[in-house]
């Protein structure tokens, strides 16, 4: 095994942290961050590719806010919308309004990790810049050092093989040689499509009949899957 990828909500970090922290405060400061900036090249382009997405170049910056609200509300995976909130939140966390969350026991084994010789990977639908002002930032001081590369959804859909065959060729690894960790089953299905080992970070302890992926509920009961042979349920 040569590294890791993690997805973020609900893996690395608490679900409750993006929906109930990060989530609001981008809605509740979107439309006057619009206002205030739409002279500004990335968030003109922002605009436009709302338009484009919706293929409707009429679209007044009114109604482009109220859209990029809703995708909030409905937790769309959208890349305009993730670019976007990647803006908001990098001035909440360069303001001391936000803090990243990362689990205790991701922060203790993904340093250990790191000692052993294994690269660190994220994969997450929130942009790249998100990810990294989320490690940046936590009570645990800068983590964004450790990763040696973030994934979004400019790599492709988390839940197509074809995302993860292309990580595995951006990092020159064998997939069978990824360990892939995301408390979402559908992801994990496409990872091993691609070749890839998985692990499910149950946290909640969910019962969902036919997951075919080893179960974890913490960083902890994953350590051991990093010496284990191939995909086992």
């Amino acid at each position: 095994m040569q590294a890791v990828l993690t997805d973020i909500e609900g893996t690395t970090s608490s679900l409750s942290f993006v929906k109930d922290v990060l989530f609001p405060y981008a809605r509740q400061h979107l439309p006057v961050y619009v206002r205030d900036h739409r002279a500004s090249p990335r968030v003109a382009a922002i605009v436009d590719e709302v338009r484009r997405y919706e293929g409707d170049p009429s679209l007044d910056e009114q109604a482009v806010v109220d859209l990029l609200c809703r995708w909030i509300d409905e937790d769309r995976k959208i890349t305009p919308l993730k670019t976007l909130q990647g803006y908001l939140w990098e001035e909440g966390y360069r303001a001391g309004v936000l803090q990243g969350h990362v689990y205790d026991d991701a922060v203790t084994r993904m340093r250990e990790w790191r000692a052993r010789g294994l690269r660190l990977y994220v994969f997450s639908s929130g942009s790249v810049a998100a990810q990294k002002l989320l490690f940046e930032h936590t009570a645990e001081g800068n983590l964004s050092p450790w990763f040696s590369g973030f994934f979004d959804t400019m790599t492709g859909p988390k839940r197509e093989a074809s995302s993860y065959i292309a990580i595995a060729r951006v990092a020159q690894t064998p997939p069978a040689e990824i360990l892939f960790l995301s408390d979402t089953v559908t992801e994990l299905d496409a990872a091993r499509a691609a070749g890839m080992r998985t692990s499910w970070v149950n946290r909640e302890g969910m019962a969902v009949a036919g997951v075919e992926h080893r179960e974890a509920r913490s960083f902890d009961e994953v350590d051991p899957f990093l010496s284990e042979g191939p995909n086992c349920a």
